[in-house]
This record gives C-alpha cells, sequence and structure tokens, in this order.
C-alpha cells in the first residue's frame, strides 16, 4: 500500500510588512508552497501583518506562538523578544540587523538572526547615483525653492571626469563602480580585504579621502566600522566634497558631519540612512539646504523585493530542514 508523509505545519510571522512586500508575497505564495514541498514534509503558514511602523510592545501579540519571524526594519528589543517564548529564529530582512537588534543578547536567548543578503545591489547602488547627481547638481534645494515660488538657480558641478572613491568595494559599492564608469568618472575603492576590479584603482584610505571629489560609503556596520567616519577622517576629505550614504547611519559621526557641511567643507551630502530612524522633523539635518534626504529607501523597488521575500523563503525552508533532521 502506498505511504503517506505526516505533514508538519509551522508558523511564520512577518510582523511588519509594508503594503508592497505583502504583495509580493501574497503573489508569490504558490512558489513558496512549491519550495517547502519539494522533499519536505511541512507546511508552512505565513501570517503577514501589515504594519511597517509597528511598536515593539506590539511585537509579542503579533508573534504568538511563531517559530520563526520576518522582520523588515522595526525594532526588536532584547526585553520584547523575552515576552516570545517560543521564538527561535528572526529573519531579518536585509543586512543592518545591528541597528534593530542586539544580536548576541538575543543569541543567549536561543534566538538565531539570519541576514539576507545581495538582494539589492543595483537597486541600492542607483539610488546611491541618484543622490551623487541630485548633490552636483543642487536639483533638491531649487526643487524646494520653486515650490516656494522662489526661482533661485544654482551653479551645479560636472560630474564626467571627476574622481569618486568607494569606501566598501562589496556587491554594492562593485555596481556603483560599474554605473560610475559608465558615466566616465575616476572610480577609487578602498576594502578591508583585497579586491580587484576592472577600471577601478584600490587606494590607502587616507589617499581616498584626499583624493575624491565624491565619497559613497558601502561598510557594513558592525563594532570596528561604528563612526568609522570620524570627524578626523571627514576632515581629511578633499574640500568640496560631495558624501553619500546608503548604508548605515551609525558609519558617519552625524554632528560632526553637520559641522562640515555649515562650513562648507562638505558640499552637498546624500543620506538614506540616519543615526536615528525615522529621522525626527526637528534634526539639524532638516534644517540645510546641502543636504538631499531619503527614507532608508534605496532598496525599495520591486525587483529587490521580490528577489528579497524569495531569499528569505529560501532560509526558511533551510530553518525548518535543519529542524527536521
Amino acid at each position: 500500500m502506498p505511504t503517506h508523509s505526516t505533514r508538519t505545519f509551522r508558523k511564520v510571522v512577518f510582523i511588519d510588512a509594508t503594503d508592497a512586500m505583502a504583495r509580493v508575497v501574497d503573489a508569490l505564495m504558490v512558489a513558496i508552497d512549491g519550495a517547502l514541498k519539494h522533499d519536505l514534509t511541512l507546511d508552512l503558514e505565513l501570517d503577514i501583518n501589515v504594519d511597517p511602523d509597528i511598536s515593539p510592545q506590539d511585537i509579542p501579540q503579533r508573534v504568538g506562538d511563531a517559530e520563526v519571524i520576518w522582520v523588515d526594519h522595526s525594532l526588536l528589543p532584547t526585553e520584547i523578544a523575552k515576552l516570545c517564548p517560543k521564538l527561535k529564529h528572526v529573519v531579518f530582512m536585509g543586512t543592518g540587523a545591528r541597528s534593530y537588534m542586539n544580536i548576541e543578547a538575543l543569541a543567549e536567548l536561543g534566538i538565531q538572526v539570519h541576514l539576507i543578503k545581495n538582494y539589492g545591489d543595483t537597486a541600492v547602488a542607483e539610488c546611491a547615483f541618484g543622490l551623487m547627481w541630485a548633490g552636483a547638481r543642487n536639483l533638491t534645494f531649487m526643487d524646494r525653492a520653486m515650490r516656494q515660488g522662489q526661482w533661485l538657480r544654482s551653479e551645479g558641478v560636472q560630474l564626467t571626469g571627476k574622481t569618486v572613491g568607494l569606501v566598501g568595494f562589496g556587491g554594492i559599492g562593485a555596481e556603483m563602480a560599474r554605473l560610475c564608469l559608465g558615466a566616465d568618472m575616476k572610480v577609487v575603492a578602498w576594502n578591508r580585504s583585497p579586491r580587484t576590479y576592472p577600471g577601478v584603482t584600490f587606494l590607502p584610505l587616507e589617499e581616498l579621502l584626499a583624493q575624491s571629489d565624491v565619497i559613497s560609503l558601502h561598510l557594513l556596520l558592525d563594532d570596528s566600522t561604528k563612526g568609522f567616519m570620524s570627524s578626523k577622517r571627514l576632515q581629511q576629505m578633499k574640500p568640496g566634497v560631495m558624501l553619500v550614504n546608503t548604508a548605515r547611519g551609525a558609519l558617519v559621526d552625524e554632528k560632526a558631519l553637520i559641522e562640515q557641511l555649515k562650513s562648507g567643507h562638505i558640499r552637498h551630502a546624500g543620506l538614506d540612512v540616519f543615526t536615528v530612524e525615522p529621522l525626527p522633523s526637528d534634526h539639524p539635518l532638516t534644517k540645510l539646504d546641502n543636504v538631499t534626504l531619503s527614507a532608508h529607501s534605496a532598496f525599495r523597488v520591486p525587483e529587490a523585493n521580490q528577489r528579497l521575500v524569495e531569499l528569505a523563503i529560501h532560509v526558511t525552508t533551510l530553518i525548518f530542514m535543519s529542524n527536521n533532521q
């Protein structure tokens, strides 16, 4: 007689999905189901909570008895995690989990944090490229002025032939290099470990800071890179430099950055990430005309969202496969 395997239902909660992410998950439900049924005796019960602004206090109720949760970009304090007794795995939708939770403290509770990499390299690089161009031509400054009835024409910077320095050279840095080389810019880079890339000159950090007309940050945030762009390093940058940060806000000494923007030593900053997010409406950065701000959205395009969900499915599948062994 044919045998039938016993299926195990495993609950997963996506605690803070945006509308766009929820639509992607819904569209991939058939693929998710097929991926988990292939060579596995389990089914996925995926609870999508559309609430990108969920407060930490509401998380335990949403998690319930789930073993695995997906977290987009919400705070998960250790004290809150303690109120989720069945929780064993956090699949963070990106690489910057340390900005939202204490990974080591969660590990002590028996909760493992899983990062998702290489899902939006092109999307983030395109955003960095756009922030660079907006700063070079003062586009956001003129846009704000014109909406207030002012015709304030502004002198810009031609980027063709200028030097862009990439601090950190992983997948996003490589994509940024590709875009800048296509714009006929000179590309130099620094990375903590040796790298090579056609058309890119790798330099010591001090030389890169002194030579670059634009500096774009592409480092992961960890204990060794927190405050990496210190007051001293900001002062070592070429006068009139433009700074782009689509990596993590805590890489930069924010107070020192504001001082250098006010002095004009840094001509313009294009920022998608901040030390405190959401950025408070009265933050000093919001008062400066030579700053372009975006709301940590560099990776938010449909292609990256789909890849992110696909990889989250894959990571979740591996978790359950490991548990079944």
